[in-house]
C-alpha cells in the first residue's frame, strides 16, 4: 500500500488545490477497490513487481490528474504543467530584468520620486505582456498539435517513459522534505533556458529588449559601457550554453530528479567569472564617457559616483555568491561525511 500512497501523493501535486482532498479520497477508494478485486482473484496480495505493473497500467500521475483538471480551452493537460512552470520562470526573470533595467536608468541620472512611481506602475504591464506572450506561444503549440500540424516529442507526453519506480519516497514527502523536481519543471527549465539564451544573444543588437523605450534616453547620455562588458557578456553566454546543455542532457537521460551538487557548485563558480572580471578591470571603471563628449571634466564627478556605486554593487554580489558557494561546499562535505559514517556502521 505504500506504493499506492506514493502514487496518490504524486497525483495530488497536479490537482486543483481547492478539491485535492475530495479527489484523492474518491480516487483512493476506487483504486483500493480495484486492488482488492485483483488480490481476491489471485487469492494473495500482489507482489512488488505486479503492483508496479498495475500502477504503470493506470498511467502517470500527471495523466491521472488530467481527468480531474478543469477544462483548459487554450492549453491542454499535456502542455499545461510545462506552460505553468515556464510562465513562473519567465515572470520571475522578467521582474529581475525590469528591476535591473530601471536601476541602470537611475544610475545615469538622479532619480526623482516620479521616476520610481512610474517604474512601479509600469511593472504590472511588463509582467502582463510577458505572460501574454508565453500564453500565446503555448496556445499556438496546442492548436498546432490538436490539428496535427505539429507532433510533440515523445518525452512531452504525460506518460512517456513513466515508471512507478520514479515515484517520490512517501516518507520524505509526508515529512515535509524537499520535493524532487517534477518532469514538467525539468522540461520548462530547458525550454526557458533556450529562450533565455536567444534573448541574451539578441540584446546587444536590439537593446530595446532589455531597456524598452528607455534605450532612446540612454543613447543620448554621455556615458557608455566599458569594453570589459563585452568579455563579461560572452562569459555569461558561455555559462548559459553550458547550463542549457547540462539540463537537456539530464532530461534526455531521465535523470532530472537526481541532484548533482558538484555540478551546481561548478556552475556557480563559473558564474563568478564576469563579476571577477569587473572587479579586476583596469581602473575599476565599468562605465566610461563616450567619445563625442567635449568636456570630460564636467562629467568626471558624476562618472566617478556612478562607477563607485557599480563597483559596490558588484562587490556585494561577489560576496553573496562566495558565501552561498561556501555554504554549499560545507553542506556537500557534511553529506559525504554522513554517508561514509553510515556505510561504515
Amino acid at each position: 500500500m505504500e506504493r499506492l500512497d506514493r502514487y496518490l501523493l504524486a497525483v495530488r501535486k497536479h490537482l486543483p488545490w481547492q478539491r485535492q482532498d475530495d479527489i484523492i479520497a474518491e480516487l483512493r477508494a476506487n483504486l483500493e477497490a480495484q486492488l482488492e478485486e485483483k488480490e481476491a482473484a489471485l487469492g494473495r496480495p500482489l507482489s512488488p513487481a505486479e503492483m508496479q505493473e498495475w500502477l504503470k497500467a493506470l498511467g502517470s500521475p500527471l495523466r491521472m490528474a488530467a481527468h480531474y483538471q478543469p477544462q483548459q480551452y487554450l492549453i491542454g493537460p499535456s502542455l499545461y504543467p510545462i506552460f505553468r512552470n515556464v510562465l513562473r520562470i519567465a515572470l520571475s526573470w522578467s521582474a529581475v530584468i525590469y528591476c535591473i533595467a530601471s536601476a541602470a536608468g537611475w544610475l545615469a541620472k538622479s532619480p526623482h520620486a516620479i521616476d520610481v512611481l512610474r517604474a512601479l506602475l509600469q511593472a504590472p504591464l511588463v509582467l502582463f505582456t510577458v505572460a501574454a506572450w508565453v500564453t500565446f506561444a503555448f496556445a499556438a503549440i496546442e492548436i498546432a498539435v490538436t490539428h496535427q500540424f505539429l507532433k510533440l516529442p515523445d518525452f512531452c507526453a504525460p506518460s512517456a517513459g513513466w515508471s512507478p519506480a520514479e515515484l517520490p519516497p512517501f516518507s520524505q514527502e509526508a515529512a515535509g522534505g524537499k520535493k524532487p523536481k517534477s518532469f514538467a519543471a525539468a522540461v520548462a527549465e530547458v525550454i526557458f533556458g533556450f529562450f533565455w539564451l536567444v534573448w541574451l544573444l539578441l540584446v546587444p543588437a536590439h537593446p530595446f529588449l532589455m531597456f524598452g523605450p528607455g534605450v532612446y534616453y540612454l543613447r543620448s547620455l554621455p556615458y557608455a559601457l566599458a569594453p570589459i562588458w563585452v568579455t563579461a557578456y560572452w562569459c555569461l553566454v558561455a555559462l548559459n550554453i553550458l547550463q542549457l546543455l547540462w539540463n537537456a542532457y539530464k532530461l534526455t537521460r531521465g535523470t532530472w530528479q537526481i541532484r548533482h551538487p558538484f555540478a551546481f557548485i561548478v556552475f556557480k563558480t563559473i558564474g563568478l567569472t564576469p563579476v571577477v572580471l569587473f572587479l579586476t578591470a583596469t581602473h575599476h571603471a565599468p562605465i566610461v564617457l563616450k567619445d563625442w563628449v567635449q568636456d570630460p571634466a564636467a562629467y568626471a564627478a558624476r562618472l566617478q559616483e556612478i562607477n563607485q556605486m557599480a563597483n559596490l554593487s558588484l562587490e556585494i554580489v561577489c560576496a553573496i555568491i562566495l558565501i552561498t558557494l561556501g555554504v554549499d561546499i560545507v553542506r556537500l562535505s557534511l553529506d559525504a561525511y554522513r554517508k561514509r559514517v553510515a556505510a561504515a556502521q
